[in-house]
C-alpha cells in the first residue's frame, strides 16, 4: 500500500513539472519565483536621507522666520523726542510691535533708537489685512496692504510646497523607489524661490511704507527673521538640486570624471 502511495506521488510531481509540454516546466519555475520589485540601494537611501536633512533645515528656518515679527526694524532718531525715551517698531507678515526704549540703554555711537531687542515697553497688534482689510499706521506712515498680502501669500505657498516635497520624500523612502524624487525636487526648489520672492515683495512694502509720509524721519533695517528666511530659501534650492541629481539614472560624477581622466 505504501509503495503504491509513493509511486502515485512521484507521478503527480512529474506531471506538475512537465505539465503542458516544454513550456510547462518553465511555467512551474516562474510560478515558484514571484517577481520582486527593485528597491533602492542602501547607499542611495543614505544620500536621500542626508539631502532630506538639508531640506528639513531649510523648512525649520522658514517656519521660524515666517512665524516671527522681526522682519524689519523702524527707529526714530535717538533724541527725536528730547527726553529720556525713544520709540522703535518692528513687524513681520502678521504682527507689528511698537517699543518705547530708554535712551540710556542705547549705544552712544548709535544715532537711531534701538535695537528692538532692548528692554522697554512694548505694544503689539496683529495686522487687519486678512480680516477687515485695513492698512496699519506706524509712526504716521501707512502700509500698502496689497504688497503685505502678496508677501504673506507667497510665504504660505512656499510652506505648502515644502509639505508636499516632504510627503514625496517620505513615500520614496517608505516604498523604496526613486520615482518621487523628481516631484520632491520640484517642490523644494519652487518653495525656495517663493521664499526669496516673499522677501523681495516685503522689502517693496517697507519702501512703500516709508514713502507714504515724511514728517517723521525713520531709520529702517531688515532684521534676523529675514536672515532666517533668506538662508532657508538658499538651503531649500540646494536640497531640491540634490534630489534632482539623485533622481537621475546615472551619476553625474561618473560621467564627468572619466572625461577628465582621459583629458589628463
Amino acid at each position: 500500500m505504501w509503495s503504491n502511495f509513493f509511486v502515485q506521488q512521484d507521478e503527480e510531481g512529474r506531471m506538475g513539472v512537465a505539465g503542458g509540454g516544454p513550456g510547462g516546466g518553465l511555467g512551474g519555475v516562474k510560478g515558484a519565483r514571484p517577481h520582486r520589485r527593485h528597491r533602492m540601494s542602501d547607499n542611495l537611501e543614505g544620500k536621500i536621507k542626508l539631502s532630506f536633512f538639508v531640506a528639513i533645515v531649510g523648512v525649520t528656518l522658514t517656519v521660524l522666520g515666517v512665524g516671527t515679527e522681526f522682519w524689519v526694524e523702524l527707529a526714530q532718531p535717538k533724541n527725536y523726542s528730547s527726553n529720556q525715551t525713544c520709540q522703535a517698531a518692528h513687524y513681520g507678515l502678521w504682527k507689528g510691535c511698537t517699543r518705547t526704549l530708554w535712551v540710556a540703554d542705547i549705544d552712544p555711537e548709535r544715532t537711531s533708537c534701538g535695537p528692538a531687542e532692548l528692554p522697554g515697553e512694548s505694544n503689539c497688534t496683529y495686522f487687519k489685512f486678512f480680516t477687515s482689510g485695513e492698512n496699519a499706521v506706524i509712526f504716521k506712515k501707512t502700509t500698502n496692504k496689497n504688497l503685505n498680502l502678496a508677501a504673506a501669500i507667497l510665504a504660505l505657498l512656499s510652506l505648502t510646497m515644502m509639505v508636499m516635497g516632504s510627503i514625496c520624500i517620505t513615500m520614496s523612502l517608505s516604498k523604496g523607489v526613486q520615482f518621487f524624487l523628481k516631484p520632491a525636487s520640484f517642490c523644494f526648489i519652487l518653495s525656495g524661490i517663493l521664499v526669496l520672492l516673499s522677501i523681495l515683495v516685503f522689502h517693496q512694502s517697507v519702501l512703500a511704507l516709508l514713502s507714504s509720509d515724511h514728517s517723521i524721519p525713520l531709520h529702517h533695517e531688515l532684521s534676523w527673521s529675514v536672515a532666517c528666511v533668506g538662508s532657508a530659501g538658499a538651503i531649500l534650492i540646494v536640497g531640491g538640486i540634490l534630489f534632482l541629481l539623485l533622481s537621475l539614472p546615472f551619476s553625474p560624477w561618473q560621467k564627468c570624471l572619466p572625461h577628465r581622466d582621459s583629458a589628463t
